[in-house]
This record gives structure tokens, sequence and C-alpha cells, in this order.
């Protein structure tokens, strides 16, 4: 045999294994910049003063009535609007996957539910505002909705301002929060939806089990995971969600975004040492609310498996 032919051909550079790296870089380049820097960033900035010198007095946030009072409203509303979109999504996820709804009704419901789960901050807002504020179309149509009283006096009963209601609050923002919440539940609760096998519904008929005892002992066991991974997921993007609430209310309501936009805006009381510090406690409750997703999501894998 020639020392040539025993020579293994090289391979070209185009084929080398680091080459398959490369179309990555940019990615990585913009996690890098965009993610790991300001990351790092806000944790140094958490145990720092305006010196620069290490301090722990940032984390004293708690002591602040204010900032407590922040924390406390942004986990209410993330909780309520998880609950609240999440059930309202389930069913209507459930509707168009095995409700017997026609084809065209789920492609709808799945475009829609691909914008509006993206609309958010001020076009929201403005939404919001235009149909239920003070001068909003349906606010004046529920005001003109009148009628002559016994006493012949002009009773007006439908106005929601007068029975405490008001966009402006927390339960406004809870409200807005609700209409992009529930998409993102259908689109994240859907392919758990289609992973319902038939078999296990006619297994469980052919046992004399009826269609309640099929929900609660097969599917809910089966979906609770996706459910629970679901809503956590809609908690995590309600806690986060600033440009809607600062736009809706104009900060006037205590939340944790808005309550880091006013320290490190840069106005003449703002500290951005303590608005890194608020936004450290922030990574916290959502380093805690990944890490119950993931443990959830693992679970449910289990039943997508073939």
């Amino acid at each position: 045999m020639s020392q040539e032919s025993a020579t293994p051909p090289r391979k070209a550079w185009r084929e080398h294994p680091l080459w398959n790296w490369v179309g990555f870089l940019p990615f990585f380049l913009f996690i890098f910049i965009f993610l790991i820097l300001p990351s790092l960033n806000l944790f140094t900035g958490a145990f720092t003063n305006q010196e620069g010198e290490f301090t722990l007095a940032n984390m004293n946030i708690l002591s602040n009535p204010f900032t407590l009072k922040s924390y406390i409203v942004s986990l209410q509303v993330s909780a309520i609007t998880a609950i609240v979109g999440g059930l309202f999504g389930f069913f209507v996820a459930y509707s168009i996957t095995h409700g017997g709804a026609p084809r065209w009704m789920r492609t709808l419901i799945s475009t829609f539910s691909g914008l509006a789960a993206n609309f958010g901050g001020v076009p929201l807002a403005f939404s919001f505002i235009a149909t239920l504020g003070q001068l909003g179309f349906i606010t004046v149509f529920l005001k003109g909705i009148c009628f002559t009283g016994a006493d012949g006096a002009e009773v007006c009963p439908f106005n929601p301002y007068d029975y405490g209601f008001t966009l402006y609050s927390m339960w406004g923002i809870v409200l807005a929060y609700t209409y992009f919440q529930f998409p993102l539940m259908i689109l994240t609760i859907t392919p758990a939806l289609e992973g319902l096998r038939n078999e296990w519904r006619e297994a469980a008929t052919n046992m004399g089990a009826t269609p309640f005892q099929y929900w609660r002992d097969v599917a809910l066991p089966v979906l609770m995971p996706s459910i629970l991974g679901a809503m956590l997921l809609l908690f995590g993007n309600a806690f986060g969600a600033y440009a809607t609430a600062r736009a809706l209310t104009g900060g006037s309501i205590y939340l944790i975004p808005i309550a880091i936009g006013q320290q490190i805006r840069g106005d003449v009381l703002g500290n951005p040492n303590e608005g890194y510090a608020l936004a450290f406690g922030m990574v916290v409750v959502m380093s805690i609310a990944i890490v119950a997703y993931t443990l959830l999501q693992k679970q449910a894998s289990r039943w997508t498996k073939s």
C-alpha cells in the first residue's frame, strides 16, 4: 500500500466541529450584553452605595412600609391574574381542543391569543381607558341607561363608578393584566390538552367511569403539573409587567416595577442602589417561580413521552 493512499484525507476547514458554533456567536453576544452584564451591574449595585462602597443598607428595603406594600400588591396582582387568567384560559383551551368547537373557531382563537398575549404597555392601557375609563364608551353607555323612579326622579343605576369601581386602582390593573394573561394560558396549556390520549378516555368509559370521574381521576391528575406550571408562568409575566400599570395609573399604585422606576429614573429623591436592591428582590421571586415551573414541567413531560 502506498504512503499516499494510507494518509487519511484532510477535512475542509468548513467541516471542523468548531465551525458549527459560529452561528451561536450572535446569540451568545446578545445574551452577554443584554442579560449577563445588566445582571452583574444589578447584583453589584444592590450591595454598594452611591460612592461604590460595599454596604448591606440597601437590603433593608422591607423595613420601608411603602416598599413592603409594593411587594404585597405586586404579589396580589400577579396571583389573582394568574388564577383568573389561568382558569379562563384553561376552559377556552378545552373548548377548542375537546369541546367540539369547529376548526375555524380554533384557528380564530389561536390567532387572537398569539396577538393578545403580546399586546400590552401603553396601547393596552389606552384601550382600557377609552373603554372603561370615566369617559370610556362602555361607561358612557351604561351611564345613559336611565329610567324614571317612583318619585319622578331620573335614576341611572348602571354607572359602575357610582359603586366604587375605578379603572385606576389595583382591580383596574387586574382587569387589564387579565386581557393578556388568559391568551398566554391558552397558548401554554393547549399542547398539554392535546396530549390527552383518547385511549385513556375509552379505557375509563369501558370500566364504567362517568365523564366527571374520568376528569377527576385521570385527566386532571395528568394535567395538573401543566396547569400549575402555566399559572406560574402567568405569575411571573404579571410580576414583571411595568408599562401597562404605569400608563394606566400614572404610578399611583404601589407596584415593585413602578417603585424601581421611581428610584432609578434619576429624580432628585431617587436612589439607584435602592432600586437595584428592589430589582434583586424581584429576581429572587422570579427565580423561585422559574425553579418551580421547571420542576412542574419535568413532571408533566412524563405523560407526553410515548
